[in-house]
C-alpha cells in the first residue's frame, strides 16, 4: 500500500453532500457489551500476534520469508476450522493463501489483506520491534500485518461466540500487493466476483479513524534514450549524449500532468552511463503516475508523447516512452457508501467517529476486488498507524479495541441485516 496525505471527509459531512450517504445524524446505539468486552480481552493476544508476524520478514522479493509467513498464517486459520489452500500466482514463485469457513447464513464475505512488505531481508536487525507508549514499531507492522492480525482475532472472537450467520467467509492473503499484485490480481478479481461483500484490511490512518472510498490508479512511466558512445576526453563530439537528452526530456515533461485533469506524474528514478570517461549511450528514467479516472493513464501517456515530440536537444538520439499500468482506480459504489455509513454507526457505539478518505494518492488491491462490479468493496479496515514504508512504521495500540469491535460488528451486521444496509 502506498499513501500520501489524504483528503478526509467526516462521515456526516459527506452524508450532507452525497445522494447515497447516511441520513440525518442520530444518537449512537449502545455497544454490544459482549463483543466490546471480547475485543478488550483480545488486545494482549493481538499485540503478541503483531510481534510474532513482524518477526517473520516477508518482503515482496523474499519468497522464502513469504512462504514461511503463509505457513504460519495457515496454521492460525486452520485452528479456526478453516479449509486452507496455497495458491500459485500467474507470475512469481510466492503463493497466495486462501482460507474458507462455511456457515449457516446467506451472505458470502471476503476478507482481504496482503502478506508482503516493502522491506528487504534483515531489516529487522536495524529496525527492531519495539514498544514506545501507545505505539508498536516494526517493519511492515502496520502495512499490512496489523490488518492480518485484525482478521485473525475478529474471526477468533466470532468463532468463540458460535457465530455462523454467513454462507461463506473467505480469507484471501496475497504476497505481491506492494508491487500492484501482478501475480495475484486475477485471483483477487475472480474471488471477489463470487462474494457479496469484500472487506480489505489496509491500515486506517494515524489514529485508526478512516475508511477509504476511492483510491488512485497507478502506473510507472518508463522513459529511455538511445544515443551513441564515444571517448569523453578524446572524441566527445563524436558521441550522442543520452544523459543530456534525458535531462532535457525530464525538464520539458515535468509539468505535463497539469494539462491532464486528475493525473499526477513525478519522475523518481534516473540512470545513465557506465564509466566517467565515456559519453553515455543509454539513459533511462522512471516516473510514478497516479490518476483518479479509468482513462487517466492513457490521457497522460498521450500528453507525454506529444510533449516529447515537440523538441529534442541532442541530435540523432532516440527517445521512447512506455507506460506500465499497475492498480486500476477504485471508486466506491452507492452500496459501498451505505456500508461505510453503517460502519460509522458501529464506530459511534464505542464513542469513535470515522472519516471517509477519497483519492489520497494511495493504491490498494480494493481496485482489483471491485473490477467485476459484483461485490460491495470497503477499504482500510485495518489498525491505525503511520510511518508506512519507513523506519518509524508503527501501529497505534489504542486503535486495537475499537477496530476489532468494528470488524466483528460489521461482519455480524452483514450477516443479519445486509438487505437493509444495501438499501440505505
Amino acid at each position: 500500500m502506498k499513501f500520501r496525505p489524504a483528503v478526509l471527509l467526516s462521515a456526516l459531512a459527506l452524508a450532507a453532500g452525497a445522494a447515497h450517504a447516511a441520513p440525518d445524524a442520530k444518537a449512537p446505539a449502545a455497544p454490544d457489551a459482549v463483543l466490546l468486552e471480547a475485543a478488550r480481552a483480545a488486545r494482549p493476544a493481538l499485540e503478541q500476534s503483531l510481534v510474532e508476524m513482524t518477526t517473520i520478514e516477508s518482503g515482496t522479493s523474499d519468497t522464502a520469508g513469504l512462504l514461511a509467513f503463509a505457513s504460519y498464517l495457515e496454521k492460525r486459520l486452520s485452528a479456526l476450522g478453516a479449509k486452507t489452500q496455497m495458491l500459485p500466482l500467474t507470475q512469481g514463485d510466492s503463493k497466495a493463501l486462501k482460507a474458507t469457513l462455511t456457515g449457516t447464513g446467506q451472505r458470502r464475505i471476503m476478507l482481504m489483506a496482503h502478506m508482503d512488505t516493502i522491506y528487504p531481508a534483515n531489516t529487522i536487525k536495524t529496525s527492531p520491534i519495539r514498544k514506545d507508549g501507545n505505539r508498536l514499531y516494526g517493519p511492515g507492522i502496520a502495512d499490512d500485518k496489523g490488518g492480518i492480525a485484525l482478521i485473525l482475532h475478529a474471526l477468533q472472537i466470532l468463532h468463540d461466540a458460535g457465530w455462523k450467520n454467513y454462507a461463506q467467509i473467505t480469507v484471501l492473503l496475497n504476497p505481491d500487493e506492494e508491487i500492484t499484485s501482478p501475480g495475484s490480481s486475477k485471483l483477487i478479481a475472480e474471488e471477489a466476483s463470487t462474494h457479496d461483500v469484500v472487506l480489505s484490511f489496509e491500515p486506517s490512518g494515524p489514529t485508526g479513524g478512516f475508511l477509504s472510498l476511492a483510491t488512485s490508479g497507478t502506473a510507472v512511466a518508463h522513459l529511455e534514450v538511445e544515443g551513441k558512445a564515444s571517448h569523453a576526453g578524446a572524441a566527445p563530439k563524436e558521441g550522442r549524449n543520452a544523459l543530456i537528452e534525458l535531462t532535457h526530456q525530464l525538464l520539458q515533461t515535468r509539468d505535463v500532468d497539469k494539462s491532464v485533469p486528475d493525473t499526477q506524474l513525478n519522475w523518481t528514478v534516473a540512470k545513465a552511463g557506465v564509466v566517467h570517461n565515456q559519453i553515455p549511450q543509454h539513459a533511462q528514467a522512471e516516473g510514478d503516475v497516479r490518476v483518479k479516472s479509468a482513462d487517466g493513464i492513457d490521457k497522460l501517456e498521450a500528453a507525454l508523447r506529444k510533449k516529447i515530440g515537440e523538441s529534442s536537444l541532442v541530435p540523432d538520439t532516440k527517445v521512447t516512452l512506455r507506460m506500465e499500468k499497475g492498480h486500476p482506480t477504485f471508486v466506491a459504489t452507492a452500496q459501498s457508501y451505505a456500508l461505510a455509513n453503517k460502519a460509522n454507526d458501529i464506530y459511534a457505539e464505542v464513542g469513535q467517529k470515522l472519516s471517509f478518505r477519497v483519492f489520497s494518492g494511495g493504491s490498494t488491491d480494493a481496485s482489483w476486488a471491485a473490477q467485476s462490479g459484483k461485490a460491495v468493496v470497503l477499504e482500510s479496515l485495518g489498525l491505525g498507524g503511520a510511518g508506512y514504508h519507513g523506519k518509524d512504521e508503527h501501529v497505534v495500540l489504542d486503535s486495537i479495541v475499537p477496530r476489532l469491535y468494528l470488524a466483528t460488528r460489521i461482519l455480524q451486521e452483514i450477516g443479519q441485516n445486509w438487505d437493509m444496509i444495501a438499501r440505505r
